[in-house]
């Protein structure tokens, strides 16, 4: 039987997950100028896929293009993490209750768990945390609400990266996503789908206490 080659990442996928990783480790920090010049030199590539790189970083909301002020990390503060948060706590909950219900296969789930635990930084860990949240919403049946929740990935890990760099508390998350899975597995939808959503909420509002997140229908 003839393997698949493994494919060859194109250099604009090269320089987007370079830039991102940079930017979830803190190497590039919230308003920061990104100048094409400096980062197509810094990772040996011509203007031509940073340009890309960096528009798609702009589509997911991790870095901003300002026809003033050119490209910048997003700055983070608490009507961001707002913005982002509501989202969530409106849409995962209900979709992790949806994929309860149909009996969906969370394996997954578990296994970014794990790589979490493992992880060696910060980048990682925020990464390994998102495929956690995304093992749970995506079962749920519905692929344009996974669709809405992964438009707010990249910039849910840029806030929790900002978050843990100024109070590390991804030991009490990594517990608090262990419940959750817990409730999942054991079939408690409404219970699963509670917990998600004060693990949500809790998070944001100990990170930036000023966001006041919609809660409404919640209690």
């Amino acid at each position: 039987m003839t393997s698949v080659p493994t494919p060859i990442p194109s250099r604009t996928q090269y320089v987007l997950e370079g830039i991102k990783h940079r930017i979830l480790t803190g190497q590039l920090t919230p308003g920061q100028a990104l100048v094409e010049t400096e980062l197509a030199a810094q990772f040996g590539v011509s203007k031509t896929p940073v340009r890309e790189a960096l528009k798609t970083l702009a589509g997911t909301g991790l870095v901003v293009m300002n026809q003033y002020k050119g490209v910048t990390v997003r700055m983070v503060d608490a009507d961001m993490a707002r913005e982002v948060y509501d989202v969530r706590l409106l849409l995962e909950p209900e979709a992790l209750k949806r994929a309860v219900h149909r009996g969906a296969s969370l394996e997954a789930a578990r296994t970014a768990l794990t790589r979490a635990d493992a992880a060696i930084d910060t980048a990682e860990r925020s990464l390994a945390n998102r495929e956690f949240h995304r093992a749970l919403y995506l079962p749920c049946g519905n692929p344009l609400l996974g669709r809405m929740l992964d438009e707010v990935r990249d910039q849910a890990a840029l806030v929790s990266a900002v978050a843990w760099a100024a109070s590390p508390s991804w030991e009490r998350e990594a517990g608090e996503h262990r419940e959750i899975l817990r409730l999942a597995l054991d079939g408690d939808a409404d219970g699963a789908a509670r917990a998600l959503h004060s693990h949500i909420a809790s998070f944001v509002q100990r990170a930036f206490p000023r966001a006041e997140l919609e809660q409404e229908g919640q209690e």
